[in-house]
């Protein structure tokens, strides 16, 4: 059975990029460019983890982290946040918001995969 990951991303390039990774590698990606519906794909398509961007217009990221961890119905879905900050206060801060793991752009496939594959 094919693994489905949501992958939550304003850049169609790095979604592409995200998707043909996870593809090779045997999941099932689900792309979604609007952060405003995580919520309603999550219940459409049932995906045993979420990579979320940081830094998306209307809906950020840790934003969307913390709004789904707090909610009973998904706060057991795994959420790694796939961003380019990559401080020690946004990692920091990523973390205070439930993100699981925190995966650093640009990324290797095999980052992607080693990351992807302690929760699937």
């Amino acid at each position: 059975m094919l693994k489905k990951v949501l992958i939550v991303d304003d850049s169609m390039a790095e979604m592409k990029l995200m998707q043909s990774v996870l593809e090779q590698a045997g999941y099932w990606p689900v792309p979604l460019n609007d952060p405003t519906r995580i919520e309603q794909t999550i219940d459409a398509e049932h995906p045993g983890l979420i990579l979320l961007d940081v830094v998306m217009p209307q809906r950020n990221g840790f934003q969307a982290c913390r709004e789904l961890k707090n909610h009973a119905s998904y706060s057991q879905i795994p959420v790694l946040l796939v961003t380019s900050k990559n401080t020690d206060s946004d990692r920091f801060w990523g973390q205070q918001q439930g993100a699981d793991g925190y995966v650093v752009k640009p990324f290797t496939p095999q980052e992607l995969l080693g990351v992807v594959q302690k929760f699937l």
